[in-house]
């Protein structure tokens, strides 16, 4: 498998998603701003999300992936199949009963997530309602991650990449469509994610099948593979868990602040997911199935090229995006946002929130790289040990930024940047300490080179984006037009000053076997 070729794919797709999920925004910005409505709907959406997160696209599939690989390679397709239909089966029953649970305890859950909403009985009320129709989410989506670490195993990551598409698909015909014939238009949001999680996992069995792995239901509880997945997720549910209570805190904080602070938080970070999905979360995808492989085969050097390999990626393109998200933080957000209900002010603060994630992007996307050599060794509790020092910094972070130096809803992602940041470096410091990667030659050069280019590309950017007053002045078209000129001009300068320095494309081809 060319490793960039599949980058390049599983890149593209996440692109296409990620330009949706613009659309999707803009849209929800324009229809409905940033005030009582959002704030509702974004914390009822954020729920499923986080448990998402622990229990699908997190520990299951850090604990799951490199098992899978270990039987692809080492045992029949009757075997693997049998561990993926008692594997499925068990997810089934359990997301039933938390998908149940969820929607009975829905006031009790918003209480803990979003304290401040209590004092505002409608808003209670609405976030309650919103919650139970989108709870059943984490069903669905938890399925597709199970199929999506299939079908990455077996070399497919195309498919699981475009599928989040569906999701946006689902959002923007809702807003476009459906919301006239809703007397509370908000509520189309919470089904279009309930419909959106439907058609990923509908979308996905025909590749499954493809493959003659569709699930089937098989109960077997004395399963060898399932007891040993369910072993390395409980260490994975807690360490994941740690990142996830950290965003679930910022949340109950968001919500003890004016009106439009969890709005402004969202909207930004969905600026910060675009490289962070589009790079971060393909080089892991395309990554744990080929260091799983390297460890099973006690292949070590190649273990150790392959990170490297992805390290070197991550900063060649995770480095410019964090500086162009700060320099460009008003013409993007004005670009994708400041339209309808979405007013100067709520650029001004969704601005401050981006410029303090804009920090820790490089710290984000670093550990959706260092966390994969964890754990496709199938060492989850190093991970967990840093999680949970990351999440007591974060918190005593949020403490100092917020109620000290009073950066209130900013003050909330810097610390998430920050924190982000003392993860990766903990995470590389392990790695170097138990000397399971070793640096291939020609670090320091490297990055001299990558920090002159982002200078020249920083400084170009700059001198082209013009005064923010002109930003909020301007109709769409213009708008658009001069934002694309700004990314054009940017991504040119950058990679023209890279090749005179003599850094070249065809340096990062690599092959690896899954």
């Amino acid at each position: 498998m060319n490793l960039l070729k599949a980058l390049a794919t599983v890149g593209s797709m996440t692109f296409i998603s990620r330009i949706l999920g613009f659309v999707r925004d803009t849209l929800i910005a324009r229809i409905f701003g940033a005030g009582m409505l959002t704030d509702a709907f974004f914390v009822a959406f954020k729920i499923p999300n986080l448990l998402r997160r622990i229990s699908a696209e997190g520990a299951f599939s850090q604990a799951f992936v490199p098992i899978l690989a270990e039987y692809k390679n080492r045992r029949t397709h009757a075997e693997t199949h049998d561990l993926i239909n008692h594997v499925a089966t068990l997810m089934a029953v359990f997301l039933v009963v938390i998908s149940i649970a969820g929607m009975l305890a829905a006031p009790w859950v918003v209480q803990i997530s979003a304290p401040g909403f209590a004092a505002d009985k409608t808003k209670f009320d609405l976030t309650v309602d919103l919650l139970r129709i989108t709870f059943p989410y984490i069903f669905f989506i938890s399925l597709v991650s199970l199929a999506g670490g299939v079908l990455n195993t077996y070399g497919n990551f195309s498919v699981p990449a475009f599928t989040p598409v569906w999701l946006n698909v689902a959002f923007i015909a809702g807003a476009l469509l459906a919301a006239p014939y809703f007397d509370n238009s908000i509520r189309v949001l919470a089904w279009a994610v309930f419909v959106g999680g439907v058609l990923q996992m509908l979308y996905q069995l025909p590749y499954l099948y493809q493959i003659g792995l569709v699930p089937k239901i098989s109960w077997n509880l004395q399963d060898e593979g399932v007891w040993r997945i369910l072993k390395l997720m409980g260490p994975a549910v807690f360490g994941v868990s740690i990142a996830q209570i950290s965003l679930l805190i910022n949340t109950i904080f968001a919500s003890l602040l004016v009106t439009g602070s969890v709005s402004w938080l969202y909207y930004a970070d969905r600026l910060m997911e675009f490289p962070t999905g589009v790079l971060g979360v393909a080089l892991g995808t395309i990554l744990l199935p080929s260091l799983s492989k390297s460890v099973a085969d006690k292949a070590d050097g190649e273990y150790s090229q392959l990170l490297d390999w992805g390290l070197r990626l991550t900063f060649m393109l995770a480095l410019p995006a964090a500086v162009a998200l700060a320099v460009l933080s008003v013409p993007l957000v004005t670009g994708l946002f400041h339209y309808g209900k979405f007013d100067a002010h709520d650029v001004e603060m969704t601005r401050q929130a981006l410029m303090a994630y804009s920090l820790g992007l490089l710290g984000l996307i670093l550990v959706k790289v260092l966390a994969p050599a964890f754990y496709s060794r199938q060492n989850i509790k190093t991970p967990v040990k840093i999680a949970i020092f990351t999440l007591i910094s974060t918190q005593l972070m949020n403490l100092i930024f917020v109620f000290g130096l009073d950066l209130k809803h900013a003050g909330l992602a810097l610390s998430i940047g920050l924190g982000a940041c003392m993860n990766a470096g903990a995470l590389y410091y392990h790695l170097r300490k138990v000397n399971i990667y070793q640096p291939q030659a020609g670090w320091l050069g490297y990055m001299c080179k990558l920090l002159f280019a982002v200078m020249a590309m920083a400084l170009v950017v700059h001198y082209l984006a013009g005064s923010d007053t002109l930003w909020l002045s301007y109709t769409l078209v213009p708008k658009l037009m001069h934002l694309l000129l700004l990314l054009v001009a940017g991504a040119a300068t950058y990679f023209a000053v890279l090749y005179i320095m003599g850094i070249r494309v065809k340096d990062f081809m690599r092959r690896a076997r899954v």
